[in-house]
């Protein structure tokens, strides 16, 4: 109150701000109560006087007012909700209220309060810091202790939306009524104390908190100034009998601790005191808030208000601030002006004052939300000492809004580490958080992050997925190069299958030179050397080429495998063919005028068949080599479950394994069919039934490796193609001439011509 009749008079003294024309006030206290403020604002409207309502701490100054309206503009209230009522009350009648105190949000509606403008920032901004601190200190699990009036309840529930949208989340949210029992103050420290949350968010005034708020508390007030010369002008103030002091009086009394001698005069409370007070008391002998003005906060509103009433009318009324002294004053104080002219200009109001602040409203009548960041740090007398720790600027940068100080922060009982405050601590890296079922967000279990999944940060809500040929290592916190998995030459399954695919090879070459070295033989001549031998090369290339299956896929071993290994068989079938139709022939040769079959069907025209039979297989791997040869291809479809990346040959068109495998499978189901016509001949011709038990195997082999080949996953699919090629290769090279090698080696006795003409 008295900082608002400093300015005025300070105003009044300013010859280039309203030159000529000198502003007055009247002061009413509403008690901090919405009847009695109601009450005082129809008094503003009307211009009734109502003295009850009326300080008289200063004198009533009313010059002859210009304007059309009894007060034209309001500098009030304090709290939010008695403001509110008067903003409502004062708005159908564009009376500007400028309030230097009421924070609410709810004060922001333009429809309920078109005339209200203030020089506080709104709980609006003052929650976007709250959160922003809230959460620069990494408190996730905090409490809410509020009052029962507007400004704690609409500041609680914005705090609690955007601390939700940022993470947080409430522990609990207590409310203090106006006239609290001892049972429910009981029941409100067992919360506090049982609680795990270690931070408590309090929307209260100081005075009703003020315990509470003595243990290193942060808050946020308003910027604080020294303005020149309030100090001396409040220090001025005395007691007076003159009716309407009682203010001043009451605050003396209280003050100096005597009772004033005045009469009616005198304050109600006093009747308690004994010592007398000389009215000559000097406030300069005590301490107290009202004679510390080092920094004042919500009087350096009231100072912006008044002033920035001050400038609207100084545009109104067209002042020309160019001149001094009242010889050269240029305001047009020809005609009244009205509120609602005030009410416009005041709305476009922008200066910047003596303390370098700039001084404006925006469409809502908010000014720049500025705040300066307290710590309430005991000294050691016991005091309290209010440190600024930091700032919030509203209008900056969202990075850029708060700056802290952290160093400068003494937390409770003296401490400078800074407190937590969490339901579930974060989740360490390679885990990730998991929801309690019924329980806030912020109370959690860790969970280790799936295969192939990270989480490289503390307090990761989700894990990420490794991209494609990567996979996580074994603490989860890193995605590494997938493991390439393929049939190599040193893996145990590689070696095995080479050796056993040597020893085919070693076990041919050791038939062909037996063959050789007995080919004179009647054994080896009644079995076609010729084609003998070359169904021995066939199957040394069939277990040779079961080794380009074998070591990394490039693109050579892809293209050639496949190729290699339908050339190989197509040949073997093709001469197993050809001798299964010369044995048949053979038979019906020794049938008297069946002689002419053999001689058509002599050495050329089977090397003619076996040509003919194989060429189709040669130009259909040609063709598929030419136009969609296999390529090697990292497989990631595995890594979902162990990581690998499995190295194999892709084939662009699987139609062509399939035509290749069925013309085998052509072959070696005619040549079982013609081995099984033949099975029933004289054992001196007992090549068809070795035939076809070799078929029988080859085809038994085939049958069921079609589905073993579909259903092998990774590189196993390929141990299955070898095992299919080695299995049939070793069963046509047994039964096909390891008897002819036994009678050669062990029973040469029978290796007559008088025996194989025996039957």
């Amino acid at each position: 109150m008295m900082t608002m009749v400093f300015t005025v008079d300070e105003i009044n003294r300013n010859s280039t701000l309203l030159p000529g024309v000198r502003l007055g006030y009247r002061i009413l206290d509403s008690c901090d109560h919405v009847h009695t403020s109601l009450r005082g604002a129809l008094s503003v409207v009307t211009g009734k006087r109502t003295e009850e309502h009326i300080v008289k701490g200063v004198e009533e100054r009313m010059p002859g007012c210009l304007a059309g309206a009894p007060v034209p503009a309001v500098v009030g209230l304090a709290s939010s909700t008695p403001t509110g009522a008067v903003a409502h009350t004062l708005g159908p009648f564009n009376i500007p209220l400028v309030s230097y105190f009421a924070t609410c949000t709810c004060l922001t509606d333009k429809l309920s309060y078109p005339s209200f403008l203030r020089t506080v920032p709104s709980d609006l901004f003052q929650v976007r810091g709250l959160v922003q601190l809230v959460s620069h200190f990494g408190w996730r699990w905090v409490g809410i202790l509020g009052t029962s009036d507007d400004y704690s309840r609409y500041g609680i529930q914005a705090f609690t939306q955007q601390l939700k949208d940022q993470g947080g989340c409430l522990a609990f949210h207590l409310t203090i009524p106006n006239s609290p029992s001892p049972a429910g103050l009981r029941a409100m420290a067992d919360t506090l104390q049982s609680s795990r949350a270690r931070v408590v968010v309090a929307f209260a005034t100081e005075g009703q908190l003020l315990e509470f708020l003595s243990e290193g508390t942060l808050g946020f007030s308003f910027p604080g100034v020294s303005i020149p010369g309030l100090g001396e002008f409040l220090l001025k103030v005395r007691p007076s009998p003159t009716p309407g002091s009682e203010f001043i009086n009451m605050f003396w009394e209280e003050l100096f601790g005597c009772k004033l001698d005045f009469g009616a005069g005198s304050s109600s409370k006093s009747s308690g005191l004994t010592a007398m007070c000389t009215g000559s008391e000097d406030l300069r002998d005590t301490e107290s808030s009202y004679s510390d003005v080092s920094r004042v906060r919500i009087s350096y509103n009231v100072y912006k208000a008044v002033y920035a009433i001050a400038h609207a009318i100084h545009q109104l009324l067209q002042c020309d601030s160019t001149g001094h002294g009242q010889a050269q004053e240029k305001c047009n104080t020809s005609t009244y002006f009205t509120p609602r002219q005030l009410l416009h200009h005041l709305k476009r109001v922008n200066f910047t004052n003596q303390f370098g602040e700039k001084v404006h409203f925006d469409a809502n009548g908010e000014p720049v939300p500025l705040y300066d960041i307290i710590n309430w740090q005991k000294v050691s007398s016991g005091d309290i000492k209010f440190q600024k720790v930091g700032s919030y600027d509203g209008s900056a940068p969202l990075s850029q809004q708060l700056q802290i100080d952290e160093s400068a922060i003494v937390w409770i009982g003296g401490k400078s580490q800074v407190p937590v405050s969490l339901c579930s601590a974060p989740c360490p890296p390679g885990s990730r958080q998991a929801r309690r079922p019924g329980e806030p967000p912020c109370c959690f279990d860790c969970l280790p992050c799936a295969a192939g999944a990270i989480s490289n940060q503390t307090g990761s809500v989700d894990c990420t997925r490794c991209p494609e040929f990567y996979w996580s290592d074994r603490d989860r916190v890193k995605c590494v190069a997938g493991i390439e998995d393929f049939l190599s030459f040193y893996d145990t399954m590689g070696i095995i299958l080479v050796s056993i695919s040597l020893l085919g090879v070693v076990s041919t070459t050791t038939v062909t030179a037996i063959f050789h070295r007995f080919q004179a033989t009647p054994v080896v001549k009644a079995n076609n050397s010729e084609l003998s031998f070359l169904l021995l090369l066939s199957l040394k290339l069939c277990f040779l080429c079961s080794l380009l299956f074998i070591g990394r896929p490039s693109a050579w071993s892809c293209g050639l495998r496949q190729a290699a290994f339908g050339v190989s068989f197509v040949l073997c079938l093709s001469c197993l063919l050809v001798k299964t139709i010369v044995v048949l022939l053979a038979f019906r040769a020794t049938v008297p005028g069946s002689s002419a079959l053999m001689k058509l069907f002599g050495p050329s025209q089977q090397r003619t068949l076996i040509l003919c039979s194989t060429a189709p297989q040669v130009c259909l791997c040609a063709g598929w080599l030419s136009m969609a040869p296999s390529i090697p291809f990292r497989n990631s479809s595995y890594q979902g479950l162990t990581g690998m990346v499995v190295l194999e040959c892709k084939e662009p068109w699987p139609p062509g394994f399939y035509l290749v495998l069925g013309y085998i499978g052509f072959l070696a189901s005619l040549c079982l069919l013609l081995a099984f016509l033949g099975r029933k001949l004289p054992d001196t011709f007992n090549e068809a039934k070795l035939i076809t038990f070799s078929m029988l195997i080859f085809c038994a082999v085939w049958i069921s490796f079609v589905p073993a080949y579909v259903s092998s996953p990774g590189k196993y699919t390929v141990a299955v193609e070898i095992f299919a090629i080695l299995a049939s290769s070793f069963g046509l090279l047994l039964c096909i001439f390891a008897p002819k090698c036994y009678i050669i080696l062990l029973r040469p006795e029978r290796n007559t011509k008088k025996t194989l003409r025996k039957g």
